[in-house]
């Protein structure tokens, strides 16, 4: 999400594969984070 926002300006248009991955990225980094706040607890249980 951070890249989203650094990387991209507002007035940018992107190609159609281009629109996909953000989107995709988008989606796929908030479920990223909560797997590896699921490893670290789990770590951290042990």
């Amino acid at each position: 999400m951070v890249g989203s926002v650094v990387f991209r300006s507002s007035g940018q248009n992107l190609t159609l594969p281009g629109t996909v991955i953000e989107m995709a990225s988008r989606l796929g980094e908030p479920v990223l984070l909560g797997l590896a706040a699921l490893a670290v607890r789990s770590r951290v249980k042990r």
